[in-house]
């Protein structure tokens, strides 16, 4: 999907993303929760929960999640959290995933899943969390949705709508995970690195899979920086909409790219190549819970 380089010539640079540091095994503690990265599942399921086969079994307490949440004792777990790169896993790691989610399904462990090319788990998994544990909170202390919008009807419907004074002094969303990297192209854009200054993003809700979020920022004419990250919710909730979550997650992907633009190859995407993903998407819209989501959307 990548078109490197400029003038259709090949770039010297790779636009893979450097290599993560290893694992620092460090505790965080949010929100009076407790965050431990690289848990095997085993180390939260001592025994074999009925219904999983002893095959099952066996493959699955092997399986790390990225993170797990737990309660203020670090013992009953809240929920896990993993950030995956469909793109490199194999039929392996595929299977391994079904019997992990499998035994998650069986013990009822809430599971959210990030499926990114460039969201990492050293680099941007413990902002993730700690914004969705805050996410957590916030919904925790608002209680039901009907009933807090009916107590106050001006008042924000979850932590993603609550407005404040950004670091610019104006007024907006403070817990937009997307802010920085549209700050990001407008400051690019100034020093004539972009032809178009506007971060433009979507989402999408199939009814029988994830919520997916698409962004894309135009660097070339013809030629974009454009990320999809796709989100799994197994009984996970924040209280934001995860088409939302995906959406504002791509954007924070595009932006991370930005970041390391100086030292890795932007992966740019032809017009017609997006072109051809919308039309793929108008073929399927009856398979989406939003089907004119991307009604607007252009990239002519």
């Amino acid at each position: 999907m990548a078109e490197t380089g400029s003038g259709g010539q090949p770039s010297t640079r790779s636009t893979r993303l450097p290599a993560e540091p290893a694992a620092t095994g460090a505790t965080i503690e949010r929100a009076g929760r407790i965050v431990r990265p690289d848990q095997r599942l085993g180390q939260l399921v001592p025994r074999r929960p009925e219904g999983v086969t002893g095959g099952q079994w066996n493959a699955a307490s092997r399986a790390l999640f990225d993170f797990v949440v737990s309660d203020p004792d670090g013992a009953a777990a809240s929920f896990a959290v993993e950030l995956v790169d469909t793109s490199v896993q194999t039929p392996q790691t595929h299977r391994d995933d079904r019997m992990k989610h499998a035994v998650c399904d069986a013990v009822g462990l809430e599971l959210l899943r990030i499926e990114s090319a460039t969201l990492q788990p050293r680099t941007h998994g413990r902002r993730i969390v700690e914004y969705v544990i805050d996410a957590r909170a916030f919904q925790a202390a608002t209680g039901d949705p009907a009933e807090y919008a009916a107590l106050a009807p001006d008042a924000p419907r979850s932590y993603r709508d609550i407005v404040g004074r950004l670091p610019d002094g104006s007024s907006g969303h403070v817990n937009d995970l997307g802010a920085a990297a549209r700050s990001a192209a407008v400051e690019a854009y100034v020093n004539r690195e972009l032809v178009d200054p506007i971060l433009r993003s979507l989402h999408l809700d199939w009814k029988d899979g994830p919520a997916e979020g698409w962004a894309w920022l135009q660097v070339r004419p013809g030629a974009y920086l454009f990320e999809r990250v796709r989100v799994w919710q197994q009984r996970f909730s924040c209280g934001i909409e995860p088409g939302r979550l995906a959406e504002d997650l791509a954007t924070m992907a595009v932006g991370e790219r930005l970041r390391l633009r100086e030292t890795v190859e932007l992966p740019l995407t032809g017009r017609d190549r997006l072109t051809g993903e919308l039309d793929g998407l108008r073929r399927r819209r009856d398979e989406l819970l939003n089907p004119y989501a991307f009604e607007h959307v252009s990239f002519d």
